[in-house]
């Protein structure tokens, strides 16, 4: 089985350590959400991952060393959403959606009739067929995060890294977006690895969490095992209640008695 392998991975920022030593193992099919106060070094290890920013430590993908791929051989591998996604003026929704199909193709070589189709399937999925020819300087922030995920997943690349992926959005989509990136991670073997805020949303549809403080994996595990008022106090500096549900454990926030 596939799996992406990290090890000791360590980021270094302005002379900072963001991140310190983390150790992964994500197969495909996996979900993995990372969940952490502001500053804990979520983002930065996605990006990390990405190649984004440098890093330390050993990333592989089996026996392929990612750092020895050049950014493009990279993205066959590992496709990145941003938190804050950019987006050219002026360029069409379905061509920025295509753009995903980049990394897979040779020098100088246009989009296959296959290429298009894959762009056309994922925009049908995220319901943005409405959207095809608008530009997406005119999107709004939903809009476009949903846009970004399209083109991520238009790349076709067996792991998946999601910043806050549903921040810009409404409840609605937020179900909707959760769903399908469930549904696709399961029927097309993609491992997702992701960043959340919402503690209760974060442990609805992951298979495991992450959570980072200072940069440094201080729990992991199940929802359940992850997801307690201990650690939350502890981690957040945040008084709640853990409902136990069906679906995941339920954090709801606790007013301080006076």
């Amino acid at each position: 089985m596939t799996q992406l392998r990290v090890s000791n991975l360590h980021v270094e920022l302005s002379g900072q350590n963001i991140v310190k030593d983390i150790s992964i193992d994500v197969s495909l099919g996996q979900w993995v959400c990372i969940i952490g106060p502001n500053g804990a070094g979520k983002s930065s290890l996605l990006k990390a991952l990405a190649g984004i920013v440098p890093s330390t430590g050993d990333l592989f993908i089996d026996d392929i060393n990612l750092r020895d791929l050049s950014h493009r051989d990279r993205a066959c591998w590992i496709a990145y959403v941003a938190q804050d996604p950019v987006m050219p003026a002026g360029m069409r929704v379905f061509d920025y959606v295509l753009l995903g199909r980049t990394a897979h193709l040779k020098l100088l070589a246009t989009e296959s009739p296959r290429d298009l189709e894959i762009a056309h399937y994922v925009i049908s999925e995220l319901d943005l067929t409405e959207f095809i020819d608008r530009d997406v300087a005119t999107l709004s922030g939903g809009e476009r995060q949903r846009v970004a995920i399209a083109r991520a997943l238009t790349q076709a690349s067996p792991i998946v890294l999601l910043d806050e992926p549903t921040t810009a959005l409404d409840v609605g989509y937020q179900q909707e977006v959760l769903e399908l990136i469930d549904r696709l991670r399961k029927e097309l073997k993609i491992a997702v690895i992701s960043t959340m805020h919402d503690l209760t949303v974060s442990g609805l549809y992951p298979d495991s969490l992450l959570l980072l403080a200072n940069g440094e994996v201080v729990e992991s595990g199940t929802a359940s095992q992850v997801l307690t008022a201990e650690n939350i106090a502890k981690h957040y500096g945040a008084n709640v209640r853990i409902i136990a549900d069906v679906s995941g454990p339920i954090v709801i926030p606790e007013k301080n008695s006076n």
